[in-house]
């Protein structure tokens, strides 16, 4: 039978290379976005022309509604789910701690952290073996902010992420009696237009001499650990971190 993950934030990123990474692998895939139409058909596209099956479902994940939507449609087009990435999240212009706003902070932890949330809710109660599924795997994007802090720019991003760190160490022992598997994994500086959405494109490059490796990751290094941590190879694999982030901390 063939594999079936959801992918949130999978037209662009981190999220669009684990998606066809995944199809090379052999997945059935729905590729999860939320206003970007053209470029998660364009992943959709590409994967179909591999004789790979995909779909493309517009969701807010920090909406509950739009959540079960993408659960349910994906179930419907695709089959029983067997996976989930939490890949969904956004970040604000860079800025210090006491300039933040509220209204800010809330969109972040309502797409990073309750969207995750929500998104692993309904893949629990789908895969557990409490509720006649068949297992499966929960692989959450977190980041290397949330243990380096994100002092001066990131601060309200960098806590969202440490709560997706709490969230897997609490859901992984919560449900692996349950034949559900739940680990993270900490990109650090990824060359990806997220940091143009902070509003410095060049941070990578600004920041690379600060990185034992000394250059930036690539999505495809990021997507690689995700797909392993997803797969069986990673059976005894649960609560559980994977940092890509080149030796900073």
């Amino acid at each position: 039978m063939t594999k079936v993950v959801i992918i949130t934030g999978a037209s662009r990123g981190i999220g669009a290379a684990t998606a066809l990474l995944a199809a090379k692998q052999g997945y059935a895939i729905c590729v999860n976005y939320q206003k970007d139409k053209a470029s998660a058909n364009k992943i959709v596209n590409t994967i179909q022309a591999t004789g790979s099956k995909a779909i493309a479902v517009a969701a807010d994940v920090s909406k509950e509604i739009d959540v079960k939507h993408l659960f349910k449609i994906t179930e419907n087009d695709l089959g029983p789910i067997s996976g989930l990435v939490n890949n969904a999240g956004v970040l604000d212009q860079q800025t210090k701690f006491e300039n933040m706003s509220v209204e800010r902070w809330q969109r972040i932890f309502n797409i990073n952290v309750i969207g995750s949330m929500l998104c692993a809710r309904e893949a629990i109660i789908r895969m557990s073996t409490q509720h006649g599924g068949q297992g499966g795997a929960i692989v959450n994007v977190s980041s290397a902010a949330s243990f380096i802090g994100g002092a001066n720019e990131y601060v309200d991003y960098a806590a969202s992420k440490g709560a997706i760190d709490s969230l897997t160490i609490g859901l992984a022992k919560e449900v692996a009696a349950e034949g559900i598997r739940v680990n993270a994994v900490r990109p650090g500086l990824i060359n990806t237009d997220i940091h143009a959405s902070g509003g410095e494109p060049g941070r990578v490059d600004r920041l690379k001499e600060a990185i034992p490796i000394k250059r930036g990751g690539t999505t495809e290094e990021v997507a690689n650990a995700i797909m392993w941590l997803l797969s069986d190879q990673a059976s005894y694999c649960t609560g559980s971190f994977i940092e890509l982030a080149g030796g900073r901390r």
